[in-house]
């Protein structure tokens, strides 16, 4: 039995959920997020909760359960709330900056490196060293605070780069004489 899927997913006030075949859509104040879910699962809507269970005891259908059901809250909690993603840059002379739809990165390289901002994303940067990242669709936020990430990762030695806000750097010892 699923830990994660016995659960309901509660529908907060203002939140919409519409289902059509194995097609979810949700609708809330931060936009509207729609899944296509496996043909294991059965989704109904009781009482403010959606309810995710297996068709079947194959081992495929509970694996997709528990699946399904994070994914249903995921769009739930996104277009509620949405999710956000802080990046911090350290090294002499890194900042970052933001226009609304490019952000600019300068990261050592002998250019300025730009990234353009894709739709439903939201990207501020409150200082030129912190990197906020925000929007309805988990998997989106967290793909983009990745790509940024990438254009230069934090290095063991000094902690230079991007790094996630929550993220520990594990540092090495230099060169001894």
């Amino acid at each position: 039995m699923s830990r994660v899927g016995k659960h309901p997913v509660e529908i907060p006030a203002g939140v919409e959920v519409a289902l059509a075949d194995q097609a979810i859509t949700v609708k809330g104040q931060r936009g509207q997020l729609s899944a296509a879910l496996p043909p294991e699962v059965d989704v109904t809507v009781e009482d403010r909760n959606v309810w995710v269970r297996p068709r079947d005891d194959s081992k495929r259908a509970r694996a997709m359960w528990g699946t399904s059901r994070s994914i249903v809250n995921n769009m739930v909690v996104g277009v509620s709330e949405g999710f956000v993603i802080n990046l911090e840059i350290n090294g002499v002379g890194y900042r970052a900056a933001s226009d609304g739809k490019t952000l600019t990165l300068q990261l050592g390289y002998s250019h300025d490196v730009v990234y353009p901002i894709p739709e439903g994303i939201e990207i501020k940067c409150e200082r030129p060293t912190l990197i906020r990242v925000s929007g309805a669709d988990r998997q989106r936020v967290g793909q983009v605070a990745a790509e940024i990430r990438a254009y230069r990762r934090p290095e063991p030695y000094k902690g230079k780069g991007i790094k996630y806000a929550n993220e520990w750097i594990r540092r090495k010892e230099g060169k001894k004489k």
